[in-house]
């Protein structure tokens, strides 16, 4: 069995059992531009895919995320350090993120979203057309 001393564990059960759990969800996230493409890691863990929620709304991404506790109901935890609940991250994306084409995967409790610059964000070149070159400028 395992045993660990900590003199406000009782303390701690009590309190979450009043107020719920008392650790923040947390999602960490990396973001960062490959290409035409902006990549967005999630770190989820133990995060069944089928809880996963992705909406966008108005270039708002909203990421939810369920992680329930592996112990049946009525059994007595020893230790419980592991954050269990809701988890939601907002991302605000640029107006030059194409928001209709994201695609998302769920891999090794990472969840990944790929979302397309839009082509009209995409730098491009513009063709320059002059007048005739043997045009002479009088002053």
């Amino acid at each position: 069995m395992l045993m660990r001393t900590d003199p406000f564990r009782e303390f701690d059960r009590l309190a979450q059992q009043v107020f719920g759990p008392t650790r923040p969800a947390v999602m960490p996230m990396d973001a960062y531009r490959a290409g035409d493409d902006f990549l967005v890691h999630f770190d989820l863990p133990g995060i069944d895919p089928e809880t996963i929620e992705l909406d966008v709304e108005r270039n708002v991404l909203n990421v939810r995320a369920e992680r329930r506790s592996p112990a049946p109901e009525g059994a007595e935890m020893i230790v419980a350090e592991r954050p269990t609940g809701s988890f939601t991250r907002q991302l605000f994306l640029g107006d030059t993120l194409d928001t209709d084409r994201i695609d998302a995967s769920y891999e090794a409790g990472v969840l990944t979203l790929r979302i397309p610059v839009a082509e009209q964000a995409k730098p491009r070149r513009i063709q320059i057309t002059g007048g005739d070159s043997r045009k002479q400028i009088s002053g």
